[in-house]
């Protein structure tokens, strides 16, 4: 019996060692399977259903899951809840993958998304007034992109650096006050301030109308790094399925959608010529 008995488990701890093997090859390939998932803002969401329609006649189930902050989307995709995620600009990926010590990477541009300054008090620059409150994004790349903009209006002058903050401020002549919010938050301020600077996104959630901002922020050569990506995990970079999917984005269908999505908001960027 005691020969038996061994013979038996040792036939189990084979079925398990060898259970375990399958198990975990199976993990192993999940981001080569036809399911991919991808973390977007929640205005996105029109737009990625044509993305959705479009790979699905190649065999690719599309998981569209919504977020409503900045950071939840790179941290899903770092931790394997997804498999892309398109959202960011390449600034604040730098940024995010450096604070964090992820390895994501762009594998596709999608769309640019002026910032712009919107206001229930002011209509012109000329009439924002010294002490003027104004709110900016308070994550690092779009509380710098908000200030260049400032700067472009004329309103302050800033140290020559990539990615200036509130202290590289050097001339401020109407002495204004910079009340940083997350991004998201950004729009709902404006009964409290006498100005805000927007993110695109969220100035099309708020059903803002960029022709009644009261400044722009141009598009010119510089603005390369402010284009929106749409980004995996660096190891998958070449994954096939993932390539299928963004050249689903960047189609006549979906930049038809985007503009009905975002009216002046944002502008296509696969086929953007910066000058």
């Amino acid at each position: 019996m005691n020969k038996i008995f061994k013979g038996w488990k040792a036939l189990l701890v084979l079925f398990i060692a060898v259970i375990g093997v399958v198990v975990l090859t199976g993990c192993g390939n999940s981001h080569n399977g036809n399911t991919v998932r991808v973390g977007i803002n929640a205005s996105d969401a029109p737009i990625w259903e044509v993305v959705k329609k479009k790979v699905k006649k190649e065999g690719i189930n599309l998981k569209i899951v919504e977020f409503n902050d900045y950071n939840q989307p790179n941290m899903a995709l770092a931790q394997g809840g997804l498999e892309m995620n398109a959202y960011q600009h390449t600034y604040f990926l730098d940024a995010w993958n450096k604070a964090h010590h992820t390895n994501l990477v762009p594998i596709g541009y999608s769309i640019i998304e002026p910032l712009a300054m919107y206001s229930h008090k002011v209509t012109k620059i000329s009439q924002i007034k010294k002490g003027a409150k104004i709110t900016i994004p308070n994550d690092t790349s779009n509380e710098a992109r908000a200030l260049q903009l400032l700067q472009s209006a004329g309103l302050i002058t800033l140290k020559n650096k990539k990615l200036p903050s509130v202290k590289d401020v050097t001339s401020n002549k109407l002495h204004l006050k910079f009340i940083t919010l997350d991004a998201a938050q950004t729009a709902r301020s404006l009964d409290d301030v006498t100005a805000a600077v927007v993110n695109g996104n969220v100035a099309a959630d708020a059903k803002f109308n960029p022709k009644t901002a009261v400044y722009r922020e141009p598009i010119t050569k510089k603005s390369k790094p402010w284009i929106n990506i749409i980004v995996a995990d660096n190891k998958e970079k070449n994954n096939k399925n993932y390539k299928k999917v963004v050249k689903a984005y960047q189609s006549k269908e979906t930049a038809k959608e985007i503009k009905k999505v975002y009216g002046g908001n944002a502008v296509t960027a696969w086929n953007l010529k910066l000058k």
